[in-house]
């Protein structure tokens, strides 16, 4: 019988604590992106603001204050803007997918066509002490916002090619990976949704043997205030 013993669903988890930079249009918050093959959900603890989504049907800007629940689909450009210590717990897709490579920033052009020049704007120095680590996260979000809203402004105008060749560098950046985020699928996903078909085949043939498997799992959160794409993220190791 198939088993699976990750989070309910292969979905993954981490505390959120929004970025409060002020961007060029005076907004405080995240960096604008995207998901090409997971959904992402966020569920309110703290503070309010609200998150801007931007797809081929337009933008659209939802309030988020404690206990709101909001999800967006793979290619929904989304932004998060902190009014006043935005806190959110992040619920990921494919067992974190997009925090470990699903996500495309709303760079530039200039900075899409070639992956090198994608790596050198978007990729944070690792090993360097915090102060650098907060210059290059601030300055990669305010390139994205860039991005942004030049595609917001032209959705808003009735164009929509800009946010489509968005979708089709976007699509092209991440192709090389794709065999990885489908084994991290095959182990994740694909396998639990695989258990719960045994598990079912299992109770029409009236057994239960499964039942005596069961075990009990918990964690303590593995990083604290690691830059992210949208702030600093405590996150678990599962």
């Amino acid at each position: 019988m198939v088993t699976f013993e990750g989070l309910p669903g292969a979905v993954a988890v981490s505390h959120l604590s929004v970025y409060d930079w002020p961007a060029a249009d005076g907004l405080r918050g995240g960096t604008p992106h995207l998901h090409l093959t997971c959904s992402e959900g966020y569920v309110v603890v703290g503070g309010s603001g609200s998150v801007q989504t931007l797809t081929a049907a337009g933008f659209q800007e939802t309030p988020l204050t404690p206990g709101a629940l909001v999800w967006f689909t793979p290619g929904a450009v989304h932004r998060l803007v902190n009014e006043d210590g935005l806190r959110v717990i992040v619920l990921m897709q494919n067992s974190g997918l997009p925090e470990a490579g699903d996500a495309v920033l709303t760079l530039p052009p200039r900075c899409l066509a070639d992956p090198e020049a994608y790596r050198a704007a978007a990729t944070l120095p690792v090993d360097a002490e915090e102060a650098v680590q907060e210059r290059a996260a601030r300055a990669r979000r305010d390139l994205a916002v860039e991005g942004f809203l030049v595609l917001r402004e032209a959705v808003e105008n009735g164009d929509p090619e800009p946010l489509a060749a968005f979708h089709r560098a976007a699509a092209a950046l991440v192709r090389p990976r794709t065999p990885e985020w489908r084994g991290r699928w095959e182990r994740g996903a694909a396998t639990a949704a695989a258990a719960t078909a045994d598990q079912l085949d299992a109770l029409d043939r009236g057994e239960a043997g499964h039942l005596a498997d069961a075990r009990v799992h918990a964690e303590r959160l593995s990083a604290h205030g690691r830059f992210g794409m949208c702030g600093r993220l405590d996150v678990y190791r599962t």
